[in-house]
């Protein structure tokens, strides 16, 4: 093999750069799973990106054909390569890329087969034209194929990040048995899981040396990383985010965490995509309930009627929280709600009131907060303690989070929309001053009835939003669809291509005296 001809398979290799990230970037984006990644993949319609490349790549392939000349062939490949990254150089994410040590794994297992599959063309005994002409269709091939070359770089390197996983959580398991003192509180359920998380840390925090997981860090993954570099001797509590959107995922972290105490927020529609049932998600996240110690306590919502009717398999002794059922253990009473925050009482079993405020907003965060008063008082800490931290607590971030943007006044519940959240954020939206703007691609991974929930939050829009600013021409129909059969005023209703351009409207719209919700911001993978 001559230099000229190894130098033309590395700027081949080169040229697919562009394309590579973009289908990682999705592969990303999708949870490097390939029950996500494949009906994206299928669904999905061709880029123009994709015809552009494969334009020149055509252009390349029969230059490379007349010429004959490899060094000339080199330079339009790097040409290509050039033109190519400029053109996406423009393209802005709403969630770019993260070079992880496992995306580095899936480049470097790329690239190895790429050259391997260009290298064995040229040891095929064939004229340089038609080496040519054989390694461009070649390269063409891949080019229209990228993603599926992605799926073979999933299907390549998964038993190894299986391997990976495994050594991870045993190291964790074995660190977290080290720490014996250490009292540990798993969080999971449809939703509210890290906004109730953060609560809790900041209320334990005023008795202990408390840990939380950070962020959305509730993946097998996530808590290793957090348990590895985070947790000290010091540390006396570890709150423990849980998330699943698959059968037997809390199990698997119940035997890596193995907590003594056990939380399930709500349990409602989500990820139904992958639960495919609702009794599925019922089941699985009632394991953080049943898979506790009998020496433990585990902490349920009991307005929730999924989780009040179901039967738990375990003696571990419960508590009950709630804001409606007269039967709680903890229950919020002469809740005063504004948009400044809530002012609420907390009624015990046996009779104890206690008046309690925050600025967090909206009624579901009294639920939030009722959880870490339970917990806080079953180890004992003091109520003054427990009521400073309480009027204390920031909003989380993106969880129906005040900020100031461009000058405007936002709201922003931007993290992983549900039909729940979206109603609690027009409760919210409702009570604020001036012109009521509302920014949404609408919600996704609610298997069959996604477009039925999507209709609903249309059809809910209206007395408690006045400018409505969709993303996604086709993604939004439903929620058009629910504005226009509720009788919203379709000429306040506007629809953009991407997050980016509802700012640029929201800017020339909107004004301080205003109030604008953000209510959800899909992956780039999820808009169109």
């Amino acid at each position: 093999m001559t230099l000229e001809t190894i130098l033309l398979i590395l700027v081949m290799a080169l040229a697919l750069w562009p394309r590579m990230k973009h289908a990682l970037h999705m592969f990303q984006q999708n949870r490097y799973e390939h029950p996500r990644y494949i009906p994206w993949v299928l669904q999905s319609k061709t880029t123009w990106s994709l015809f552009f490349s494969s334009l020149l790549m055509g252009v390349v392939i029969i230059l490379s054909v007349i010429i004959e000349i490899p060094y000339v062939s080199i330079g339009l490949y790097l040409g290509l390569f050039a033109l190519y990254w400029v053109f996406k150089s423009k393209t802005k994410h709403v969630k770019p890329l993260v070079i992880t040590a496992r995306v580095t794994r899936q480049i470097v297992v790329f690239y190895v087969l790429i050259i391997l599959v260009l290298a064995s063309i040229t040891l095929i005994s064939l004229e340089a034209s038609f080496r040519n002409l054989f390694l461009g269709l070649t390269l063409l091939v891949m080019h229209v194929l990228i993603h599926f070359m992605m799926m073979i770089v999933g299907y390549l390197t998964a038993p190894l990040e299986k391997m990976v996983h495994a050594h991870f959580m045993r190291m964790t398991r074995k660190i977290l048995k080290q720490h014996s003192r250490l009292i540990t509180i798993g969080i999971t359920g449809s939703y509210g899981k890290t906004t109730s998380k953060n609560i809790m840390h900041e209320v334990l925090s005023s008795s202990f040396y408390t840990l939380m997981t950070p962020a959305s860090f509730n993946t097998p993954m996530g808590i290793t990383k957090t348990v590895r570099e985070l947790l000290k001797p010091i540390h006396q509590v570890f709150v423990c985010e849980m998330g699943a959107d698959k059968v037997n995922e809390i199990h698997v972290l119940m035997n890596m965490v193995k907590p003594q105490f056990g939380i399930v927020t709500e349990v409602g529609p989500q990820h139904l995509d992958t639960f495919k049932t609702q009794d599925n998600i019922l089941k699985e996240k009632m394991k953080m309930i049943e898979e506790l110690p009998l020496s433990g306590c585990g902490f349920i919502n009991y307005d929730n009627e999924l989780i009040r009717s179901y039967h738990i398999k375990s003696k571990v002794p419960v508590v009950k929280v709630g804001l409606e059922h007269p039967e709680c253990d903890y229950r919020g009473e002469n809740i005063v709600i504004t948009n400044r925050g809530c002012q609420f009482d907390v009624v015990t079993k046996d009779g104890l009131r206690q008046p309690l405020e925050t600025k967090l907003l909206g009624r579901h965060n009294v639920m939030n907060i009722l959880f870490a008063v339970a917990v806080a008082r079953h180890l004992q800490v003091d109520w003054d303690d427990i009521a400073k931290a309480i009027k204390q607590l920031k909003p989380v971030s993106h969880r129906l989070e005040p900020k100031v943007m461009f000058g405007l006044n936002v709201i922003d519940n931007a993290y992983n929309s549900n039909p729940q959240s979206a109603k609690h954020s027009l409760e919210v939206l409702k009570m604020m001053p001036g012109i009521r703007f509302l920014i949404t691609p609408g919600m996704v991974e609610l298997g069959e009835k996604t477009d039925q929930y999507n209709e609903t939050f249309g059809a809910n829009m209206i007395n408690h939003v006045d400018e409505v600013i969709l993303i996604g021409k086709n993604r939004s129909l439903p929620i058009q669809k629910g504005l226009m059969n509720s009788g919203f005023d379709m000429n306040h209703v506007h629809v953009v291509n991407s997050t980016s351009e509802a700012f640029e409207l929201i800017k020339k719209k909107a004004t301080p005296a205003d109030s604008i919700l953000i209510e959800n911001d899909l992956p780039d993978a999820f808009i169109h």
